[in-house]
């Protein structure tokens, strides 16, 4: 299933959103630009060694935010910004630029040092953007019960559009994250894979800091389709 839009209109310009989005996309390009040894020195600099953080102090800290906007290649940077494009406006919308910043980097934050609790002897360097974007759809899915995602499926190789409820869809995201990170603490962390423990962190702390970001006294959401179709 292939998300394409949600059936949420914004009331305002997500700047930051458009901004996040555009920083990693400037970053993914410059990894491109670099050799093989170069890139592997960036990313090892700049990502989340778990081992290495707990181990270096306060200067690893950093990597906790730098590793946010690191990519491991162009399936890893498009779905993760494409997500973050489709469900971030709004929650901005309903945040604030600034507050959705703040929530953003501190969702990055409590994602990846989840990782590192999970695994921490791992000397493998964790990167991406996708426990930051895992707490925008945790509270998009407190925000806005009401939305539908528009999704393509496809059906025998023909296009198959349908819209599924917002909560169903990232509730099943959520469950299937769970799962693999459960199956994932038996492997060792040398293996290297997804990071699943820093997209199921970012993901509860959307659920549970939501309330402390969203403006309460913003108009209410409203459908695409209460005015026209959305096709």
């Amino acid at each position: 299933m292939l998300p394409l839009k949600d059936t949420i209109r914004s009331y305002s310009f997500p700047a930051i959103n458009w901004l996040i989005i555009i920083a990693n996309l400037v970053v993914f390009l410059y990894e491109t630009s670099l050799g093989p040894q170069q890139l592997d020195r960036l990313v090892t600099t700049y990502g989340v060694v778990p081992a290495r953080l707990l181990a270096g102090g306060p200067p690893q800290f950093i990597t906790l935010f730098t590793g946010m906007f690191l990519h491991g290649g162009w399936l890893h940077v498009i779905s993760n910004l494409w997500a973050l494009y489709i469900f971030g406006d709004n929650v901005e919308d309903r945040m604030g630029s600034l507050r959705y910043l703040v929530f953003y980097l501190l969702g990055g934050l409590i994602g990846g040092l989840a990782q590192v609790y999970v695994d921490p002897a791992s000397n493998i360097p964790a990167i991406g953007a996708s426990g930051a974007i895992a707490t925008v759809l945790g509270a998009y899915l407190v925000l806005f019960p009401t939305s539908r995602v528009i999704t393509l499926v496809p059906v025998f190789f023909l296009p198959w559009f349908i819209e599924i409820p917002a909560v169903l869809y990232l509730l099943f995201w959520g469950i299937s994250q769970l799962y693999s990170g459960v199956l994932a603490l038996g492997l060792t962390s040398a293996q290297g894979g997804v990071a699943y423990w820093a997209h199921i962190g970012g993901f509860l702390s959307g659920l549970l800091l939501v309330s402390f970001f969203a403006h309460r006294s913003r108009a209410p959401a409203r459908r695409y389709d209460d005015e026209y179709s959305p096709w």
